[in-house]
């Protein structure tokens, strides 16, 4: 069997199809195992060694993992097809930042969330030059977004040096996605909140290094798609922020390089593996998927459940037609 990334989904199902007695193979693309567990998650939130202690109980199951190897590039699932695996569950994550579409968005320290948290947690980037990987903080960092995501860029922030942390947010706290836990927690540590607030432009200095944010007041609406009352702009109600590190927490979208190089793999809307939701399997037989990749950005919970479910589909597919040893 062939399991394509490491993170939560991806090493739950590894797991249980090695328990199940199948030989399994972790495709990674990156040079360390545990996916969003590592590289997305601060480690005052989940110390990796806890991380890598379920990594090493995955591996002592039989379960091998194959770093450096960006399936679609390095490999085609075809190619594993070829090379004998008889099934291959997908587990990519959702790694596509999303961006405001606003002037100035590609000025000097300007990150994404995405990038700008596995720079710091998988790259060390806080023990440059130690580590070859840098980050620059300035002193006062803003960080657009109120999820899970965006608490955890703009605590990082705080412990790289930055002197002043906001959250940026169009909508009310009420409606902030992230856990009230990491709100309070953000609070506590001294990140400051400017709620109804939405950027419409960055400006930079003449090195194109960004130093204001050009913001402007909203208010509530009516409620949206999302069930959640629609921002509105107040009109001239703009205003100027003095920024010199801006991180764009908005959101992620599936990671399209395995999707869109599977012919007859049927995608969502959003660029999701389309999957049955309780076996994770996709319009491809023998090609099942799950976690951030089918459902969008979720919790690493849900990620767990899809690769448990996805295992018990691909040991009844492999009962009911497939050959493979065990």
């Amino acid at each position: 069997m062939a399991v394509v990334g490491s993170g939560p989904a991806g090493l739950t199902c590894a797991a249980d199809l090695a328990k199940m007695g199948y030989k399994v193979t972790i495709f990674e693309s990156l040079h360390l195992p545990g996916g969003v567990l590592m590289y997305g998650i601060p480690e005052f939130r989940l110390p990796k060694a806890i991380v890598e202690h379920e990594i090493d109980y995955i591996k002592s199951l039989g379960v091998e993992i194959k770093y450096n190897m960006v399936i679609a590039k390095t490999k085609t699932i075809q190619d594993l097809f070829d090379e004998g695996y008889k099934a291959i569950f997908i587990g990519t994550g959702a790694g596509l930042p999303q961006f405001l579409g606003i002037p100035g968005e590609n000025l000097k320290e300007i990150y994404s969330a995405n990038e700008f948290l596995t720079r710091v947690n998988l790259m060390k980037a806080y023990k440059f030059p130690e580590y070859d990987t840098p980050i620059k903080i300035g002193r006062k960092v803003a960080v657009i977004g109120a999820g899970n995501v965006a608490m955890d860029s703009a605590r990082v922030s705080l412990r790289l040096g930055a002197e002043e942390v906001h959250i940026v947010y169009r909508r009310s706290e009420k409606e902030m996605p992230a856990r009230l836990e990491e709100i309070e927690n953000a609070k506590e540590e001294g990140v400051k909140f400017f709620l109804l607030t939405a950027p419409t432009k960055f400006i930079g200095d003449e090195n194109r290094n960004i130093n204001k944010m050009e913001c402007i007041k909203m208010e509530l609406g009516e409620p949206d798609s999302s069930g959640r009352r629609r921002p509105v702009p107040i009109k001239n109600s703009e205003f100027i922020m003095e920024v010199d590190t801006v991180v764009m927490a908005i959101g992620q979208s599936p990671n399209p390089l395995v999707p869109k190089t599977i012919p007859g793999l049927q995608v969502g809307k959003h660029g999701n593996i389309v999957t049955d939701e309780k076996t994770g399997a996709t319009s491809v037989p023998g090609i099942f998927a799950g976690g951030d990749i089918a459902t969008g950005a979720a919790t690493v919970i849900d990620a767990m459940g899809a690769g448990k479910r996805a295992a018990r589909a691909i040991d009844e597919y492999i009962q009911k037609g497939g050959k493979v040893e065990r």
